[in-house]
């Protein structure tokens, strides 16, 4: 696992104080998020290690670096990618030959590698940290070497981010920007006019059986010992909430399952007295036609705070629906159109398949959390218990935890997203996800099977999608063949938008 290069910060002592600034505000009917977070002085703690960022360096007569031997010729981002290929044992007798070397041999994501990578399925003692934990050595055994005068933003800008407060970053949301909240919408109302729009609803999932009984307690006494995924990881709940619980990692790790209804047995319908079942505003999903051949759709979702989803879009041009049972999700979203550049500090291939954003969501708050408020088409909000948020096709999203939580989610396709879905399955087959094995023709199995169920629907959609593709057609054809008036000689370029170049209100 390469660690992506982070950006320097400004120089900032162990423990140095921060004012950050917001307001107390918190959905409504919830609990205060942050009392007081009107104008705070918070202070994060120092390294463990005492290492500094790399602009202390200046100012001071000793720099542990010049101990590293050879491997002072190395940028600190070498260095970690060079004990990459060392194991355990390779760690810990270089981490014993000097104060610098101990230091860059205990970073924790070299560990967290090991971890994953060794044939310990789970962390049956979670020991706090994943050194720790792979050592299986409690806090009393954990060696303290004092490395006050290293100076590495690759070693300090984790535990930073890690500790930096991340509420008052979601405070003070400008009104202009709020995500809009409603009681409820019906399926008209929602066809009509809500596709294309974020919202949150405050009222659908308190009938649900799982929101009135479900806590991490509850999912404990019953599921402890069913196993989810966790991102690279399958654990047992038990496991993992062990870790939730007590865990300094600057991006930790999220329970997503997809597998969850079938693991769990639930039943999923207000028909057939599930345990939840979707809003019934969000009409039909028109991916339902597939049966077992549908891609994935649904997931179980629990973290801790500060765990959450960078930046991305939902896969296959679907929607979205979010329902949080417990705790709250802080939202930031953008519109995705040829004339709405992606979200500050997100960098997308010309194709939209590749994706470079900050290492954390703690580094991309730090860094652009402020410009992307005063960013055209810029929403956010805040979910909290019992509320649902929904995120339209194409919308660029990242969500926070603010506190530990459990939700869950599903993606579906509207009627008047088809267009879209039909199109990307077509024009971009290589970004297809999710789908069975056995499918190997996504696009002709849909149509196949919507002609069998929904001929006028299908129909109504192919033709909206004639006039996206001749468009295209058209515009290439003028530039390989200029406009009948004369050779092209102007430059030119594409813009492969997730929603061909429509805009998105």
């Amino acid at each position: 696992m390469t660690p992506s290069v982070r950006s320097v910060g400004t120089a900032m002592a162990a423990g140095t104080p921060m004012t950050v600034r917001g307001s107390n505000t918190s959905p409504a009917g919830s609990k205060d998020l942050s009392p007081n977070v009107r104008e705070q002085t918070v202070t994060v703690p120092p390294h463990p290690l005492g290492v500094k960022p790399a602009g202390n360096a200046y100012t001071s007569n000793q720099n542990l670096r010049s101990s590293l031997g050879t491997f002072s010729a190395l940028i600190d981002e070498l260095i970690i990618q060079v004990l990459e290929f060392l194991d355990a044992p390779s760690l810990m007798r270089l981490g014993a030959t000097c104060k610098a070397l101990f230091a860059f041999a205990s970073f924790e994501e070299l560990w967290k590698s090991l971890s994953i990578e060794s044939a310990q399925p789970s962390p049956a003692t979670w020991q706090g940290t994943w050194r720790s934990t792979y050592l299986q050595s409690n806090a009393s055994q954990t060696s303290r070497v004092c490395c006050t005068n290293l100076f590495s933003d690759v070693l300090h800008r984790p535990f930073f981010c890690a500790n930096v407060p991340i509420v008052p970053y979601t405070a003070n949301i400008p009104p202009e920007n709020a995500i809009i909240r409603l009681p409820n919408l019906t399926p008209a109302e929602f066809s009509a006019s809500w596709t294309d729009k974020p919202f949150i609803l405050t009222e659908p999932v308190r009938d649900w059986p799982v929101y009135k009984h479900w806590s991490t307690e509850a999912l404990l006494e019953k599921y402890g010992h069913v196993t989810f995924r966790a991102e690279a990881v399958n654990w047992p709940l038990r496991d993992y909430v062990q870790y939730m619980q007590n865990n300094t990692d600057e991006s930790p790790l999220y329970l997503f399952d997809r597998a969850f209804v079938e693991k769990m047995g639930l039943a999923v319908g207000r028909a057939e007295g599930g345990e939840y079942w979707a809003p019934e505003c969000f009409g039909e999903d028109l991916f339902s036609v597939l049966g077992d051949q549908r891609p994935d759709s649904r997931w179980l979702i629990v973290g801790p705070e500060r765990s959450g989803s960078t930046f991305h879009k939902d896969p296959n041009a679907t929607s979205a629906w979010n329902a949080v049972l417990r705790g709250f999700k802080y939202w930031i979203m953008f519109p995705t159109s040829s004339s709405y550049p992606p979200p500050p500090g997100v960098f997308v291939s010309e194709d939209q398949s590749e994706v470079t954003s900050p290492l954390s969501i703690a580094e991309w708050l730090l860094g652009f959390h402020a410009e992307a408020r005063q960013t055209r088409g810029c929403l956010e909000g805040i979910c909290g218990e019992g509320e649902v948020l929904h995120v339209p096709s194409g919308w660029w999203h990242l969500v926070v935890n603010l506190a530990p939580a459990i939700a869950i989610t599903q993606n579906f396709i509207p009627r008047r997203h088809l267009p879209a879905a039909l199109g990307f399955l077509k024009d971009k087959p290589e970004q297809v996800s999710g789908f069975p094995v056995g499918v190997k023709d996504p696009f002709t199995t849909f149509v196949h099977r919507l002609q069998q169920e929904h001929p006028d629907i299908l129909e109504e959609a192919l033709a909206q999608m004639e006039p996206r593709q001749e468009g295209k057609k058209r515009k290439w054809d003028e530039v390989i063949n200029g406009n009948g008036e004369g050779p092209v000689e102007s430059s030119f370029s594409f813009d492969f938008g997730m929603e061909d170049d429509d805009d998105v209100p």
